[in-house]
């Protein structure tokens, strides 16, 4: 997806129409996220407004309950004993009456000795006078006496208005003053816990307001980075949807596959690409099938074929099937029958050095392009793709594009593939293209089971593998070798050409189409690296390893996996 959405980015910048679309389509989504941006950021405007509406009525009612006790506190600076100014202070007037620390709840003071001794002379002269019969009028109560009130409100009942009236009566001036500060004390506290309420609930309210505020903010930033990822989504939900239906991609177990179909357009582009710079004869060989002057009647197979259309023979068996359409089904062509039959093996290497710089990628992209040339040449033509590291698989184009880079460089295994393959092969023309970057270092032994290390014996095992598959009629056998530091790649890959009578070409792996596409046009090797040895099949025969001299040699041959 990331390659295709490159791809889309990369063709939009030349392309108008594909860039108006992709425009449209973009303001399309942008609308229906603003939307939905657009709907939390209400919900949180109507929470916002929710909660400075609730902050609104408790601070008004807040000011209602100080307002009250302002006016009960002018009320309470006229308190008399004979009246309330304000029947709301009865509660504050019973409480302050029954506070323990009242002087008219303190118990007397003790009397003192001479007070006791007045008492005393009292009594006598009151036991005398009553005693003589002589009696005075019942003193009045004095003025400030004190009166206990604090158990009255404390155990199981409260003072009354009325009780409270005659409560105050028996106070003193001086009581009736510590009363009313008691009241405007107690008024003054109820007023302060009201205000601090306030103004905690009014910082309450503002810290949420800031809470609110910010998550606010924190959803829209939020809001946002998931419509821009909305809107990539989209578009790649919209590219997958539509590969998806052209047969691009398929979906298994949750994950997008390349399809077959995407890699022969890739095959047929890279076909196209490497064709810009072959020669005019060479591409011209690739317009369409051999030319034979004899042509059958058939049905469609190819889109390609669309050019040999029968247009009569096609709207008849379109309009008796009820169709007012062509289709496969109803489209008839002139089809050359060519007399030449095809076969060809594509062999490369997948070892592991081929990991190296853009060596598999350069190979898989010209044995690409090879496939859909030799396809487009002779439709009928059968092509096995052999992909060999240790082990040696025939692929298909899908499995071709997707191989991972394995062990070691298993020739000998790939040359008797390529035999098991050709020789029962009915094919007129059969051609085998290897593709490698270094030496044969791995052999199958007898038991099936596969060894590296013994570059010797590997060699003499691709050598026997070479005369195994020149016995093949007709074969013709060209090896591509990647360019290396090490001339003895060459110098191997030269014996194995020899021996098989083919064709060798030395390249850079950003050539290697190239040399593809003019070998099996019939043309000569382009590039060639020049080697310092002999190149007859006596003077390149590598030293054999019985004796120490030729041990010592092999020390600097590297094994290409």
């Amino acid at each position: 997806m990331d390659g295709a959405r490159r791809l889309l980015a990369e063709t939009a910048g030349h392309d108008e129409e594909l860039k108006r679309r992709l425009a449209v389509l973009r303001e399309q989504l942008r609308r229906q996220i603003a939307r939905d941006v657009s709907r939390v950021q209400g919900e949180f405007d109507r929470r916002f407004d929710e909660l400075a509406a609730v902050g609104r009525d408790e601070q008004a009612a807040i000011a209602a309950e100080v307002a009250a006790l302002e006016a009960r506190l002018r009320a309470a600076r006229e308190l008399r004993t004979n009246r309330f100014a304000d029947i709301g202070l009865l509660e504050e007037v019973q409480a302050a009456l029954g506070a323990s620390d009242a002087s008219w709840n303190r118990p007397p003071p003790r009397p003192g000795v001479l007070a006791r001794l007045r008492a005393f002379f009292a009594r006598i002269a009151g036991w005398f006078a009553r005693l003589f019969g002589r009696r005075k009028a019942a003193p009045t109560r004095p003025e400030g006496r004190p009166v206990t009130f604090a158990a009255v409100g404390v155990g199981t009942r409260s003072l009354g208005a009325s009780e409270i009236g005659d409560a105050l009566a028996r106070l003193s001036s001086g009581q009736i003053e510590e009363l009313e500060t008691n009241v405007r004390r107690s008024l003054q506290a109820k007023e302060r816990d009201l205000r601090r309420e306030a103004e905690e609930k009014r910082r309450g309210a503002d810290a949420q307001q800031r809470a609110l505020e910010a998550e606010r903010q924190a959803a829209r930033e939020r809001a946002q980075k998931e419509s821009e990822q909305r809107l990539k989504a989209a578009e790649e939900q919209r590219l997958k949807r539509e590969l998806t239906e052209r047969g691009l991609v398929a979906e298994r177990e949750g994950r997008l596959q390349v399809t077959y179909g995407l890699v022969e357009r890739f095959a047929r582009l890279v076909l196209e690409e490497e064709s810009r710079t072959l020669p005019g004869d060479v591409r011209l060989s690739y317009q369409g099938p051999a030319s034979t002057g004899v042509y059958e009647k058939a049905r469609i197979r190819q889109s390609e074929e669309v050019a040999h259309l029968d247009l009569p023979s096609s709207l008849l068996a379109a309009r008796m099937e009820g169709s007012r359409h062509l289709d496969e089904r109803t489209s008839y062509i002139y089809r050359e029958i060519t007399s030449e039959r095809v076969h060809v093996v594509l062999a490369f290497d997948k070892s592991g050095s081929m990991a190296e710089g853009e060596k598999l990628p350069a190979a898989k992209k010209a044995l690409l392009a090879l496939y859909i040339a030799v396809r487009k040449r002779h439709p009928d033509a059968i092509i096995d793709v052999v992909a060999f590291d240790n082990d040696v698989r025939v692929l298909d184009l899908l499995e071709l594009w997707e191989c991972p880079p394995g062990a070691f460089t298993n020739t000998a295994e790939a040359l008797h593939t390529a035999h098991l393959l050709l020789r029962a092969s009915r094919a007129t023309r059969k051609e085998v293209y290897l593709v490698t970057d270094g030496l044969p270092e791995a052999y199958t032994g007898a038991d099936g089971r596969v060894r590296s290390g013994n570059l010797d014996t590997a060699m003499d095992r691709a050598l026997q593998r070479a005369t195994e598959l020149a016995t093949v009629p007709g074969v013709k056998f060209s090896m591509i070798l990647l360019k290396s530091e090490h001339p003895e790649y060459e110098l191997a890959a030269r014996r194995i050409t020899q021996t098989l009578g083919g064709e060798l070409v030395v390249t850079e792996p950003a050539r290697l189409g190239v040399e593809l596409l003019v070998r099996w046009a019939r043309g000569t090797e382009s590039t060639r690296r020049p080697v310092t040895a002999p190149a007859t099949p006596t003077a390149t025969v590598a030293p054999a390893a019985r004796g120490p001299r030729g041990r010592r040699r092999k020390v600097d041959r590297r094994m290409g996996g």
